[in-house]
């Protein structure tokens, strides 16, 4: 139900159903037979879009000041949204041509 009637992902659906499964047969040890014939939903195959390179260079293009900086940063080297932002002063060195990223995931 939670996935057809109200449109949840297979995960949200999932958790709950494994929960209950493992209530019954581990906890309160009641085996269920209907339970056994539960569908499960399927995950969804996205395929990724991917932006090409002069679709890029137009967005950058448009963009000015501070969230240009960070875009072009956040495209340039493949660091995390948080990372550009917590970047300072010092983590940047100029003469070696690094960027230092700390506390990355």
């Amino acid at each position: 139900m939670l996935a057809t009637g109200r449109h949840v992902s297979a995960s949200t659906h999932n958790q709950p159903l494994s929960a209950l499964l493992f209530l019954y047969r581990e906890v309160l040890v009641v085996d269920l037979p209907w339970l056994n014939g539960i569908n499960r939903p399927a995950h969804k195959r996205r395929i990724p879009s991917v932006l090409t390179r002069d679709e890029v260079a137009g967005i950058l293009a448009h963009m000015a000041g501070l969230p240009a900086l960070v875009a072009h940063l956040l495209y340039g080297t493949g660091m995390r949204l948080m990372e550009a932002m917590r970047l300072r002063i010092k983590d940047v060195d100029f003469d070696r041509h690094i960027i230092i990223v700390r506390d990355a995931k």
